[in-house]
C-alpha cells in the first residue's frame, strides 16, 4: 500500500502500482478530467453528499493538540489520464474522498484533503480508514527525518546499491526503534523498563541517572527522561515531550556508554 502526499500525484505512478498489483492512497492536487473527459473531479465530487462526520487529533504551529471535525464524502469515478497522455495511458476507475474541516480553525489552515486511491469504499467505515492511512503520513514523514537529520543515510558513501541497501537496511531498524521510543514514552509511560530496554541498558541509566530514588523496576518514562538528558533535554516545566531528534541523541551517547561498559567487562574487544 503506497501512501503519498500531493508530490506523488502522478498519473504513471498509479499506472505502476496497478501493474505490480500493488495499492495506493494519494493526496490530490490536481483537478483531474473525470467520466467521459467533460467534467473534472472537482465538480463531480461537489454534487456528492456529506457522508457523515470524522475527527482527529491535529497539532497546532505551537504544539497543542486540538480536536478536527471532518465532513467526508467519497465517488467511485472514471479518471482520465492528462490530455497530452491520454494515447499512452488508460482511463483507471479510482476512489475520490473528500474530507474539508466543519469550520476555520484558529491559529491553524483549515484541513481539506482530496485523496485518490484505486481501493473500494462503500461506506463512511471504509472512508474513514482510508484517512486514518492518510493520518499516518506525518508518522512516516518524521520516520524518513530520523534516517536522514539522525542516520544522515543520505550522506553515505558508498558505491553500489547492494552496500548501499544493506546500510539503509540497517538505518531502518535504528530509526525505527527510536520512533518507536518517543512514541511509546508518551502512550504507554508506565509500562516497565523491561518491555523496551534490556536488562543492561537499564542498569547503564540507572547509573546515569546518580539517585537511590529510582524503583526497582522502572517504568519507560523514567527511562526515556534520562536518555532524553543525554540528549540535550532540559526537562523544563513549559517544555514539550522530547521528541525524536532529542531521543536520537540521547540514545547515540547511551550506545557509546554501553560499549565503554562492555569493554570494561571484558565482554568484547579481546
Amino acid at each position: 500500500m503506497h501512501i503519498g502526499d500531493r508530490e506523488s500525484d502522478i498519473f504513471e505512478l498509479f499506472c505502476t502500482a496497478q501493474e505490480l498489483g500493488t495499492h495506493f492512497l494519494v493526496r490530490t492536487c490536481v483537478d483531474r478530467l473525470a467520466g467521459s473527459g467533460e467534467t473534472t473531479i472537482s465538480r463531480c465530487m461537489s454534487e456528492e453528499p456529506v457522508r457523515g462526520t470524522h475527527e482527529i487529533q491535529v497539532h497546532n504551529p505551537d504544539g497543542k493538540i486540538s480536536t478536527a471535525r471532518l465532513d467526508p464524502r467519497f465517488c467511485r469515478m472514471p479518471v482520465r489520464p492528462p490530455i497530452g497522455k491520454q494515447k499512452r495511458y488508460p482511463t483507471l476507475s479510482l476512489t475520490v474522498i473528500s474530507a474539508q474541516e466543519q469550520s476555520v480553525p484558529e491559529g491553524r489552515d483549515r484541513i481539506e484533503w482530496k485523496l485518490l486511491t484505486d481501493l473500494d469504499v462503500d461506506d463512511v467505515a471504509s472512508a474513514v480508514e482510508k484517512l486514518n492511512w492518510y493520518a499516518q503520513r506525518w508518522k512516516i514523514e518524521t520516520f524518513h527525518k530520523i534516517l536522514k537529520s539522525g542516520c544522515n543515510a543520505e550522506k553515505a558513501k558508498l558505491r553500489t546499491a547492494d552496500r548501499l541497501t544493506n546500510l539503509l537496511a540497517i538505518y531502518c531498524v535504528v530509526g525505527w526503534r527510536v520512533f518507536w521510543l518517543t512514541m511509546v514514552q508518551r502512550s504507554s509511560e508506565s509500562a516497565p523498563a523491561g518491555t523496551v530496554f534490556t536488562d543492561t541498558e537499564i542498569a547503564i541509566l540507572r547509573k546515569l541517572r546518580g539517585k537511590e530514588d529510582w524503583p526497582r523496576t522502572p517504568s519507560i518514562a523514567q527511562c526515556v527522561a534520562v536518555i532524553a538528558r543525554l540528549g540535550g533535554y532540559l526537562a523544563r516545566g513549559s517544555d514539550p515531550p522530547p521528541g525524536n531528534m532529542i531521543i536520537w541523541r540521547g540514545m547515540s551517547r547511551l550506545t557509546d556508554v554501553h560499549l565503554g561498559f562492555e569493554l570494561a567487562k571484558g565482554v568484547v574487544g579481546n
